[in-house]
């Protein structure tokens, strides 16, 4: 679930990494943080996908 602080945490990791650079730890972080990020869309993008029905008018 995307809530606003993994939102919020992301963010303050990828401007660390921008601005001085992230230790392997914060490395691991982030990518965990991203997956579990892309894992809620993919699900929100799924679920909506499956509510689309398709009406032929003829």
């Amino acid at each position: 679930m995307i809530d606003q602080q993994l939102i919020q945490r992301i963010n303050e990791l990828a401007r660390k990494k921008k601005a001085e650079g992230l230790t392997n730890q914060e490395k691991q972080e982030q990518a965990r943080l991203y997956q579990v990020y892309l894992k809620a869309i993919r699900g929100q993008v799924k679920q909506q996908l499956s509510q689309i029905r398709f009406v032929d008018k003829q």
